[in-house]
């Protein structure tokens, strides 16, 4: 596997909002950093983490790779999703360090948006180990 590759896998595992997909592409001891502070280790680990997309709808994720070495790699990604439920958005909300954002009972919930970079290491043909580092706010409002 190469960044490429990888981050081909990231992108379906996302938008298919399927768990078993994105801990298919690390080693059986693989780890995924999160944030700089967190880390998912382990298939059951990952398998876990990535059930909140299953809280997402409508995921659309771009990537462009920055870095490309047989064993390694760096890419730039942005996506976007709608939040399917009062749990994910709490999720968000408590991950960002903020407040709330402002939402009156029976508001619609927001469509998100992330851009980040990932960086990651291959080995036997699957990933060893991913960071992110990442920043989302509410879309804003207006068309598409």
């Amino acid at each position: 596997m190469d960044i490429h590759r990888f981050m081909q896998g990231y992108k379906t595992a996302w938008e298919q909002r399927d768990p078993a997909l994105f801990a298919a592409l690390f080693h059986p001891d693989g780890q995924y950093h999160n944030t700089p502070f967190q880390v998912q280790r382990g298939q059951a680990q990952l398998v876990e983490y990535w059930r909140r997309v299953q809280l997402q709808q409508d995921v659309r994720l771009d990537f462009e790779v920055l870095a490309s070495l047989p064993d390694a790699g760096i890419a730039h990604w942005h996506v976007g999703y709608q939040v399917a439920s009062e749990e994910l958005f709490e999720i968000w909300a408590r991950s960002t360090g903020t407040n709330l954002v402002a939402r009156r009972p029976g508001d619609p919930l927001p469509r998100m948006v992330l851009d980040g970079v990932l960086q990651a290491r291959f080995a036997g043909g699957l990933c060893t180990q991913a960071r992110i580092w990442w920043h989302s706010q509410a879309e804003p409002a207006g068309p598409r």
